[in-house]
């Protein structure tokens, strides 16, 4: 395995572990406040598919082809 794949893994390890993160956060629902104001959780959701979709690509570069 050369240094290109495993960093393709490691990222793509990275951002599933950050993206189980934010399904986490819309499942428990903690409230978050920010200088007096609560963060609504529609970003989340969408930071959820970003990251999910990054993993899942760069896993997807870092698989062997035959």
């Amino acid at each position: 395995m050369n240094s290109q794949t495993m960093g393709l893994r490691v990222a793509g390890f990275v951002f599933g572990v950050m993206s189980l993160a934010q399904l986490a956060r819309l499942l428990i629902r903690p409230e978050v406040v920010v200088a007096a104001h609560l963060i609504p959780l529609w970003p989340s959701v969408l930071a959820f598919l970003l990251l999910i979709g990054l993993s899942l690509w760069l896993l997807n570069l870092a698989r062997p082809r035959s």
